[in-house]
Formats: C-alpha cells, structure tokens, sequence
C-alpha cells in the first residue's frame, strides 16, 4: 500500500484491499516522471514516498524447535519490520543487507504469521541519482537448527597458491547445541567432482560458539581470472549422531593478485590493464528492482565490449550482482559510502552516520569477502570530509573496521581532491590505493606527486553522448557544463549529446582523452569509466525534462553508442569496424565521418563506389576521419590487413519508415516468473535499412504465459512511464521487455505502428 498507516504494524489489520504483488519491488519505477516531485531531477523525477508491505503466511509445526530468521538483501529505505505485532528494528541504510530471527514470536501449525514492513523514502532529497523505493532486493525466510553455521560467518581465502598446489583456509563460525560434532568439508569443481574433502571432530562444547579454522590443499587448481573464471564450490556440513544438522555452500575462485607501483595491477601473476566502468545498480526500465537476467544482459553487453571490472558506485551491490560477477569474471570494486558526516544532499545517509557507519560497513565486508571478484574496498566517494582534518580520523576508522574483516584485500577512496597537500583522507595514510577521480592531467606525474603510492583511477571521462545523434564541430572538444559557476547556455532544442566523442563535462575528458594516457603508463594500473551505462536521474548538462543520465557507454535501454566500438576496438583482440555516423542529411552537407577499427592496419571509404581514400591511425589515434560531402546511397568502409580484406561495413540513405522489425535476445525463457526476453524494435524503410530519425509510436501487445515488464528507447527527456504498452521510437529504435509467467507455453509478441507495417515474434516459456 503506498500512503502510511500506522496500524498496518497490527496483526488483525484488514489489508484485503491491498495490492496483491511479487517482491523484488519498485513502487517509484511505476509513476510518473514530474519536476515537481520531492526527488526532484537529480534523482530522475519520480515519485518517494511512503510504502507498506504485509505478507500471511503459516509455519509446520515440524521447525518449532528451530531457529528462523527473515532476510533483506536490500530495503530502500528506512525499513521497520514487525512480526505478529512485534517490533524487529529499523535499518536506514537503503543499501545494506540485514536480517532479525523471528523465532520467539512466530506461531506455528493452523496459526497465521503476519510480517509488517514499513518503507520511508519520504525524506527528501536524499540521493544524487535514481535509488527506487522499497523491498527491491530479494527476501528470504531461513530455518536452521539451534546448532548452525552462523550468518556471514565463514571466510575462504587462497593464502598459498602454485601451479602445483592452492592453500584453502577456511575460518568457519558455529553456534552449538551439542557437545561434540563433526564438521565435514568437501571442495568440488565445476564438474561437480570431488577434488579434495576433510572432517574434523570438535569437542568439548555446550551451548557456545566455536571458531573452526584449517587448511585444504587443491592439486594442480584451476585459477579464476577474467577470461576464465574458473569457481569451485566448497560444501559445509555440520554432522552429529550421522545426521547433517546445517551445511552451508561457497563459491569460490582461486586467484592472487598485485598492485605495484611501478608495474600497475597484475592478476595471477601476469600484468592486467583495470579496464573497468562505473555502475550505478538500476536496470532501466526495471527501474531498481532486482532481476537476474536483467543484471546478467548488462554485464554481458559490457563483457562484450571487453570491460573487465566493475566499480558498485556508490554503494553496496545486490548479491545477485556479485554472484554473476564471479561467474562471469568481473573484478569488482565494492564501494560502501557516497557520503560520510557531511551532507551532499538534505536527507541522505549523514543523518543515519553516526549511529549506522560501523555496523553497515562490517555487514557490507562480511557479505561480500569470499566472493573472488571483489578485489578493492571504496571505503567512499568524493567524500567532503577529504577538505578537512576530520577525514584523517575517519578514514583511519573505517580502514581498520575493513582490515579486522578482511586484510586480503586492499582498501580505498574515491578521491577528488588531487593535490596530495590538500587533501586528508589521503593524509590519513590508511589507504592502500590511491584512488583518484577525474584530474587525468596529473596522472603521468602520479609517481613524483605521491612516491611510493599505488595508483588506480577510481572515476574517469564524464563524457556525454546521446545515442544517434550528431552535430558539428567534431575536431574540438566541449565542456557542457563549461564550469559549475558559469549557467549552462549550450546545447539544442532536443536536449540532445553529440554521439561524437568530442563533449563531456568540465570536470572531465572525453573517452579517448583519458584512455590514452591510461593505456600509456604501467604504473597506471587502470581506470573506471563514469560510467558504463546511462542512469535514471543525473541528467548533466540539461535541465527539465531531461530525467537520465548522457554519461554511458551504452544507453538506457541498453543499445550501445558510437563510442562503445571505440572501446571494443581498443579493449578486446577480436577485429572490429564501426563507421558513423548514419547517412541521411541535406544535399551537399559537409559531414565528419568517422571509423573505429582494429586487427587491421587500414581502412577505405567508399561512396556510391568511389574511394574517398584509405586511411591508417597513426602514433596515439584511436580513430580515423574524412570530412564528406552528403549525396543520397551507400556509403561504405573496408578494413584491411596486409591486403587482405577483415570486414566490412556500410550505411545506407534510408527512406520513409515502411515496416517494423522484432528481435529478441532469448526467444526461449524459463516459466519462473522472473525470466526475461529483451525485444530489441527497429523502424525500417521498405529495403530494410533503419530509419535514423524516426519516432513513431509503437503499440505492443503479448497473448500467452508473457507480460510487459517495461518499454524504454533511451531517450534522455522521454516522459512516458517505462511501464507502458507502448513507446515512441528514438533514432529509429525502442526496447520492448518481456516477463515471463509461471506457466509453460508459447506467447506471442505483437508490435504495431500507425502506416508502418506490423511484426511479431515468437517466445518459448518453459
């Protein structure tokens, strides 16, 4: 229910009425954007607020004598949470994972149970981007026995490693009810075959808590890297009179790693360029709402694209994140704070900081420490207390509430202030790493300005672009703002970004700009890019009713920009080619035309036929350039290497949009609810090619076991709600995303636009 009431905390409440809803949830995805909301645009302009969340349920009397427990990986914010009408607590942190036992006062047998939970987002604002509101992170109802493993308690590390043999030492915690047990441990590959196993008997013990610590010993491992992100699975098992009481599972990856201050970062031993971006956690359309596939489609476009780290700015991520990271061979930075004691905006986490910060920051490192991507800790961002002596006692802190956790890794801050003099968080001499945000002018100086420090650029470029569109000049570069003193009085009717890479923030750079002093220097030991995709809120440099972020390599809605080729080309040894931009202006207009390309050593433009010359990137270029003159057909680009000719590409002048164009990532979903299939929708002249500047309206429609999850075209200034059956196309394209229901069959997806011709396309749920 969103609005308040106080007695929706009462167990005999009538909540009949309600609305009837699965969690993960995001009431604030589902409204309407509005300037006047109380989020105002930094955080995208949709509605906060109050929600109340119930949920009957009924428990066997099997479990009286167990210990049960509730959950939250993740409430934003301000959650209360009450059981049969009895209070569990309050946790402020929107980010943050927690749990309460519900063991003394649940009912079991016929009697229901009744959990209440109160959401505030209501104070505002408090965030500089888009947060989403309520429990949009999973919930999970946990029965154990009295004599368990206890939550967060055990920690693997691979203190020993050789191509021989891999140390795994396992620290393992147990709340006891018995007084001996055994504890069991089997280590399996990914093949599921034991590869090496112990048990150890403890006695001596009552109603206490034990800390088991020992060694395993791995044959010839598997090591986890990025290219090949090898997990084995360690199984715990707590066993007495022959019955298992609990068993916990763990992946694992057997990995080490090194900063060095002249070499830069080396995982396993050989030297790894950080080729990392920034992420903020929601998901589009989805809004914040956590969805697996949702997670797993970004980072397989950013996979793609050749990025190999993760920075969660600015907060803790959802466990689904991080699982998939270790799956799929990200190295994570997990970053806990936005702010410390000092506000960046009214209601933020600085009211929650003096009573919250330790028992948050401990929570977030027990989480998350035996996930073998997680490689930093951000103890904060661009953190305010940097400009005054009170961040060298604060950063002192928080680094040593880390490293009582866990000192395997290194810990750091986003900085800002790059003057070494000037700033007292890097005064603290507590960080491992010195994080630098923007200020790329200072970082081939870096080993004269902090001698002895290990550098990695926490947050880098701040470039803007908007997906398929283009402008004029391209040989010099725009700082949109140009200053934070100076109004922003650039820019153009459609609110729009150049999709050249020559505009960016006047904090920041463009992408080539930084990249290639980052890719100069070892002891550069990589960069996270601000950021990976565009965001709800954030929309710099414009003003209402722009609502998302121009900052991403790839767009809202997923589609990548001009410049994520640029990325590909330099990122990744497969052959790359990318000509932009589209070929559909005026007769005779002077058009930059440029090409990303790699694994060959020249390209060749051709329009209608003729060559407009071949042309190769010398010394630091990451791309090459013609200037044309605009005539109607086909323009084309070859690359090729020692003759031979790698790819090629072409745009052509496209016509009046004639028809649309359907497809799907997945045509085959699984019957669980939460799968999903993103439709990519193309507007097409009657040959096929896609229309660049069209905007048509497109109506969906899905019969069968499939619903509308959301729509989205990445358009920064579009106001049409994401959870429409609708949406106007944006340079020719839109995303279409489809949810499946919990029941198997064929559905069948439908789009149609006035004068265009329909398509459709086929799912498969099950």
């Amino acid at each position: 229910m969103l609005g308040d009431d106080s007695l929706a905390k009462q167990p005999a409440f009538n909540d009949s009425k309600w609305r009837r809803l699965d969690l993960p949830h995001d009431w604030s995805i589902e409204g309407n954007f509005s300037e006047k909301n109380t989020t105002t645009q930094g955080e995208g302009g949709l509605p906060a607020g109050i929600g109340w969340y119930r949920k009957t349920f009924k428990f066997p009397l099997s479990s009286k004598n167990k210990n049960v427990c509730i959950d939250f990986d993740g409430v934003y914010r301000n959650s209360e949470v009450w059981i049969n009408g009895h209070y569990l607590g309050k946790r402020p942190n929107g980010y943050i994972s927690f749990s309460y036992d519900l063991t003394p006062y649940l009912n079991f047998g016929d009697k229901e149970n009744i959990i209440a939970i109160k959401v505030d987002n209501s104070g505002q604002p408090n965030s500089r981007w888009y947060s989403g509101s309520g429990i949009y992170r999973n919930v999970w109802l946990t029965t154990v026995n009295k004599t368990c493993f206890t939550k967060w308690g055990t920690f693997i590390t691979t203190p020993h490693i050789t191509n021989n043999q891999a140390t795994i030492h396992i620290n393992t915690t147990i709340k006891s009810r018995n007084k001996e047990l055994s504890l069991k441990t089997i280590i399996y590959n990914e093949k599921s075959k034991v590869v090496t196993s112990n048990s150890l008997l403890i006695k001596n013990l009552s109603d206490t808590t034990v800390i088991s610590s020992y060694d395993l010993n791995i044959k010839n491992p598997q090591l986890w890297s990025t290219d090949h992100p090898y997990l084995y699975k360690i199984s715990l098992q707590i066993i007495h009179g022959g019955k298992v009481l609990d068993n916990i599972t763990v992946n694992t990856g057997i990995r080490s790693f090194e900063f060095d201050v002249q070499k830069g970062f080396s995982l396993n031993g050989v030297h790894t360029k950080i080729k990392g971006v920034c992420m903020h956690h929601d998901l589009g359309a989805l809004g914040a709402a956590v969805n697996t596939r949702a997670i797993e489609r970004q980072l397989q476009i950013l996979k793609a694209m050749g990025c190999n780290a993760i920075r969660t700015s600015h907060n803790p991520p959802a466990p689904e994140f991080l699982d998939l990271c270790d799956k799929m061979g990200f190295l994570v930075m997990d970053e806990a704070f936005d702010m410390w004691a000092k506000k960046k905006t009214k209601h933020d986490y600085h009211e929650d900081w003096a009573q919250w910060h330790k028992r948050d920051l401990e929570d977030q490192i027990l989480r998350d420490r035996n996930h073998p991507s997680v490689f930093i800790w951000s103890i904060g961002n661009e953190i305010r207390e940097q400009f005054d002596s009170t961040g060298i006692s604060i950063a002192r802190e928080l680094v040593k509430i880390v490293k009582d956790i866990d000192n395997t890794r290194p810990v750091t801050s986003a900085l800002s202030e790059s003057d070494p003099h000037k700033n007292f968080i890097y005064q603290s001499g507590a960080l491992d790493l010195v994080g630098l945000n923007y200020h790329q002018e200072v970082y081939a100086d870096f080993s004269k300005n902090y001698p002895g420090q290990k550098f990695i650029a926490t947050e880098t470029m701040s470039a803007l672009e908007t997906r398929g569109f283009y402008d004029t000049p391209t040989d010099t570069t725009r700082h949109w703002p140009q200053s934070s003193k100076i109004p922003f009085k650039q820019g153009n009717p459609e609110f729009a970004v150049t999709a050249y890479d020559n505009v960016a923030a006047y904090w920041g750079s463009t992408h080539e700009e930084t990249w290639k002093i980052i890719k100069k220097y070892d002891f550069l030991s990589g960069l996270f890019i601000w950021t990976g995709f565009d965001y709800i809120g954030e929309p710099t440099p414009y003003s209402w009713p722009a609502r998302s972020s121009y900052f991403g390599i790839i767009d809202l809605a997923g589609f990548p920009k001009d410049v994520y080729y640029m990325y590909q080309s330099e990122w990744t040894n497969k052959p790359v080619l990318h000509l932009l931009p589209h070929w559909n202006w005026k007769a005779g207009q002077l058009i930059d035309v440029w090409a990303y390309y790699s694994q060959a050593d020249e390209v060749e433009l051709f329009l209608n036929g003729r060559s407009l010359g071949v042309k190769t990137k010398r010394g630091d270029d990451l791309h090459v350039s013609w200037k044309v003159k605009f005539e109607p057909g086909t323009l084309k680009i070859i690359s090729r290497k020692n003759g031979k000719i790698i790819l090629t590409e072409e745009e052509h002048t496209a016509g009046a949009p004639a028809k649309i164009e359907l497809s799907a990532d997945r045509k085959s979903i699984k019957a669980d609810g939460r799968d999903l299939s993103f439709i990519t929708v193309k507007v097409l002249d009657a040959n096929g090619n896609i229309v660049p500047n069209a905007d048509n309206l497109i109506d969906f429609k899905i019969t069968g076991p499939v619903q509308i999850a959301g729509t989205d075209n990445g358009s920064q200034i579009s106001m049409e709600s994401f959870k429409t059956n609708h949406r106007k196309a944006f340079h020719g394209m839109c995303l279409l995303i489809a949810q499946a229901k919990r029941s198997e069959g064929t559905a069948i997806v439908y789009a149609q636009a006035k004068g265009l011709q329909p398509a459709s396309l086929t799912l498969n749920v099950k």
